[in-house]
């Protein structure tokens, strides 16, 4: 495989960080940006890591292509530091071509909630690119769900990312209010409305898509929790976006 550098940004990520940098043990090299975690992180990571550094905020996106800047390497490996590399995928990784002629590779996660691994709803297979040529790649700077704008193919990896993004339903809720916050901002910055037929069709919408149609039913009380809490997210960014409309009027 051609050598590769792992790039983390970190916030306070103590609960994680030793596992996600376990999971990358075998990287040519380990990058980990901090925007100054007032916890363990960067104690914990110092070991496990080739190269930490500290570095003010600059968006989600700002701050991985700051952390692509520091590679000693042209492949790079985006990595949440919620997250971990499963062996499966490493091994896939491993198989790779010196000189891949695809420019970034995408692979699905799946995500560790309520004691089980959800394999339905709009949570799986969630493919992401993660491993890409920073060369033919540059993380954009949207203020939430950044994407990765890549010039030349994608290819699929069937390796999965594990993620464990909430340590309970408490924590959940706090992020989907900052998360649908950072939505509503930027559905007003593209010029987007919400109106009463919004809030009455978009979250059963979301709701029916993720427990009947994407299979949440399959998975118990977490799957309809999941399925719910989905509808939620959708009517807050809505109503968020509502407020703000009136406010600017």
């Amino acid at each position: 495989m051609p050598p590769i550098s792992v790039i983390l940004i970190t916030k306070n990520a103590a609960a994680h960080i030793e596992c996600a940098l376990r999971s990358v043990a075998w990287a040519d090299e380990r990058i980990v940006v901090d925007c100054g975690s007032d916890d363990a992180t960067v104690a914990l990571a110092h070991p496990l890591a080739t190269r930490v550094e500290t570095h003010p905020w600059s968006g989600y996106g700002a701050q991985k292509n700051h952390a692509a800047s520091l590679a000693t390497h042209d492949w790079v490996l985006s990595l949440d530091a919620d997250e971990a590399i499963t062996d499966g995928l490493r091994d896939q990784i491993a198989a790779l071509p010196l000189t891949p002629e695809t420019a970034a590779f995408r692979m699905p996660r799946v995500t560790w909630y309520l004691g089980r691994w959800i394999r339905t709803t709009d949570w799986y297979p969630d493919r992401a690119v993660r491993l890409y040529d920073r060369r033919r790649a540059r993380w954009d700077d949207r203020p939430v769900h950044e994407a990765l704008l890549v010039d030349g193919p994608i290819a699929d990896l069937s390796g999965e990312i594990e993620h464990r993004p909430y340590a309970d339903v408490a924590e959940h809720l706090g992020r989907m209010n900052h998360y649908t916050t950072l939505a509503a901002t930027q559905m007003q910055a593209q010029g987007r409305q919400a109106r009463a037929w919004h809030l009455l069709v978009h979250p059963p919408a979301a709701f029916l898509r993720n427990y009947v149609a994407r299979g949440g039913v399959r998975d118990g009380v977490p799957g309809l929790i999941v399925s719910l809490l989905g509808a939620v997210y959708v009517l807050q960014k809505y109503v968020k976006l509502w407020e703000r409309q009136r406010q600017a009027s």
